[in-house]
């Protein structure tokens, strides 16, 4: 057996990561942990941005290298709560969108099921931003648990 737990690094995906490592430690199966390179967008200052012009001036995108390394350090911690439990896993840096990137990596050959964190958003947030969770179970072709 083969299990993928998709991680950001946040409390919900750590929840996620801990609890497919207990499933895969009791079925005796290989762990993967992905995480979605995806550049961050920043804002300066506090004030709502009121236009176009006062937008281009104030967002700034992280560069793609800041955003690896920020996912070569997710990876990192995940494998050290791993180790701690006496697991060893893999460990795998994607790119884009992670809902489709997580789907196209996800193969039912291959992998048994796959883990992921939900930040309990809203149902009304949720319709209106998405929901990487969400899109997983809809498009992944393999089993997704969402844990809370």
């Amino acid at each position: 057996m083969h299990f993928l737990v998709a991680t950001d690094g946040s409390p919900e995906s750590d929840q996620a990561l801990r609890h497919a490592i207990d499933v895969a430690d009791a079925a005796g199966a290989d762990l993967t942990v992905l995480h979605v390179v995806t550049p961050r967008v920043y804002s300066e200052g506090v004030e709502p941005i009121r236009s176009l012009s006062d937008a281009d001036r104030r967002l700034i995108l992280e560069n793609v290298e800041n955003a690896e390394e920020r996912g070569e350090s997710i990876l990192e911690d995940a494998t050290e709560v791993a180790s701690e439990s006496g697991l060893d896993v893999e460990t795998e840096l994607l790119y884009g969108e992670p809902v489709e990137s997580i789907v196209d990596y996800a193969d039912p050959d291959v992998h048994d099921g796959l883990f992921v964190g939900h930040r309990g958003l809203s149902e009304r947030a949720e319709s209106l931003l998405g929901s990487v969770a969400n899109g997983l179970v809809r498009h992944a072709p393999i089993p997704v648990t969402v844990v809370r």
